[in-house]
């Protein structure tokens, strides 16, 4: 490739959201341009105008946007470049490498339904090839006049040396018979006109590669570096799909609570590996990103694991920031937008919260019970908490609560201590049912910073809302 610039490009179809497979193919064709100080170029392959909306491309860039994979230069869209496509198919044609196909969509058919009588391969048998008496006026696609004989091998730079002989491949349509260019075509002229270096895309486009490598070819372009990326499977091993979790990465977000930080780690993992290092910074992975260390196998999407490391980076996260990533979900639980009083105990009680939470949803979930009006609801744990107290623990407790001075979390677990020794029970027994009555939970964060978070006020009144629920249960 010489000493020139790498660039590498990432290359959706809008015909639907950006799919986590793909966002592991920006990513690495990100880290890779990144790694070397080059450029990642975005080009929407939006030339399927049936099935290319708005809204895909949208949720292309939106994704893109939320992973901080962010490109260089314009995005290109591909079918606003249909004029300069057709133009090259053009130039192949008129300095011999292009020819001019009559055959009728009649005439295909029954070439194919010889060959699969025949059992032979389905390809073009080039009919049209050496034949010059064109009849100008008559419909035709223009097809690529492809090597023959021979093969061709390319140095792939995940799966190795490649060899696939020509006589496998056929004359590919560059324009159909109403002037549009194919998708392969235009793939080419994009490539060539970004100024690609290296192509970085899924296994799946891997036999691609070769008839798209015969028109670089035959245009005497610069070939790219090419790398094919194994694809993900599920944990069966079978072909990741929606049953698997393979969701639009918009959903990962939106629904499933991640942060991006931790879908670009897991990705980054899921097949490419450096060492036994599990959690990579983004400044870690551009520095020792390469394509050696991607796997020539599936890699194997698990759920689970994603979760488990979306914990580990909720966990470093800046607590302001969590606050205000969950503050929607809190919003629409509590029927009201969190008032500045309740993103301030938020954000002080975050610290707690996030070592309990996996997600941004299990996160909103699990601090609501600091926001909501009196009385709190009471899960079914707190209520059995409640119902097997000892007798007039609680109550007692509110007595000496309400007579301290010090509101301090310290002050009122010494308070909750003496009151044990005073009953003559453990401090759990005192601690169970007050976290019940004060976070409608059996499990909770710190009870006692719980208490001085949210104030002497707020506290005895859920205490007497607790006693009035114990005392009306008790009722025949």
């Amino acid at each position: 490739m010489g000493a020139s610039k790498v660039v590498t490009r990432f290359a959706p179809s809008p015909t639907g959201f950006l799919h986590i497979g793909g966002a592991r193919t920006a990513l690495f064709n990100f880290l890779f341009a990144r790694h070397h100080g080059g450029d990642f170029r975005l080009r929407i392959e939006d030339t399927d105008r049936a099935r290319s909306t708005e809204p895909a491309i949208a949720a292309i860039l939106d994704g893109l946007g939320w992973l901080n994979f962010d490109w260089d230069g314009e995005v290109v869209y591909q079918f606003a470049r249909a004029a300069r496509h057709a133009d090259v198919a053009h130039q192949l044609l008129a300095n011999g490498h292009a020819y001019r196909c009559y055959a009728t969509p009649e005439e295909l058919e029954a070439m194919r339904a010889a060959q699969r009588a025949a059992k032979q391969p389905m390809r073009y048998d080039g009919r049209w090839r050496d034949r010059s008496d064109w009849p100008n006026d008559a419909p035709h696609v223009i097809r690529l006049k492809a090597p023959q004989t021979g093969s061709v091998t390319i140095d792939d730079l995940v799966q190795g040396p490649v060899t696939v002989a020509n006589a496998e491949l056929d004359d590919m349509v560059l324009l159909r018979s109403d002037g549009t260019p194919t998708y392969m075509l235009a793939v080419v002229v994009d490539d060539h006109d970004m100024g690609v270096t290296h192509v970085i895309r899924g296994d799946d486009h891997l036999n691609n590669a070769f008839r798209q490598l015969a028109l670089i070819r035959a245009m005497g372009w610069q070939e790219p570096a090419y790398a094919h990326i194994p694809l993900i499977h599920g944990a069966d091993g079978a072909k990741l799909s929606k049953r698997h979790g393979a969701l639009g990465v918009n959903e990962y977000r939106d629904q499933l609570g991640l942060l991006p930080e931790a879908v670009e780690n897991y990705l980054l993992r899921l097949g490419w590996g450096h060492g036994d290092d599990e959690f990579i910074s983004r400044e870690q992975a551009v520095e020792w990103f390469d394509l050696s260390g991607v796997g020539r196998g599936p890699a194997r999407f698990d759920m689970k694991k994603l979760e488990s490391v979306n914990g580990h980076y909720l966990r470093q996260a800046d607590d302001a920031r969590l606050t205000a990533l969950i503050a929607p979900g809190v919003g629409a639980a509590l029927g009201r937008e969190p008032t500045a009083r309740d993103l301030d105990i938020l954000q002080r009680s975050m610290a707690e919260l996030k070592k309990r939470a996996n997600n941004l949803n299990d996160l909103a979930t699990s601090s609501l019970f600091y926001l909501r009006s009196r009385p709190i609801p009471m899960d079914d744990a707190a209520a059995k908490l409640l119902a097997s107290a000892a007798p007039g623990i609680l109550a007692r407790a509110r007595t000496a609560f309400a007579q301290g001075d010090d509101w301090s979390a310290p002050a009122l677990e010494n308070q909750a201590r003496a009151l044990a020794d005073a009953a003559a029970v453990k401090l759990g027994q005192v601690a169970q049912p007050l976290r019940a009555a004060v976070t409608g939970a059996a499990q909770s964060p710190g009870l006692f910073d719980v208490m001085a978070m949210l104030g002497r006020d707020e506290i005895l009144g859920r205490i007497d809302d607790a006693l009035q629920m114990m005392e009306e249960g008790a009722k025949p």
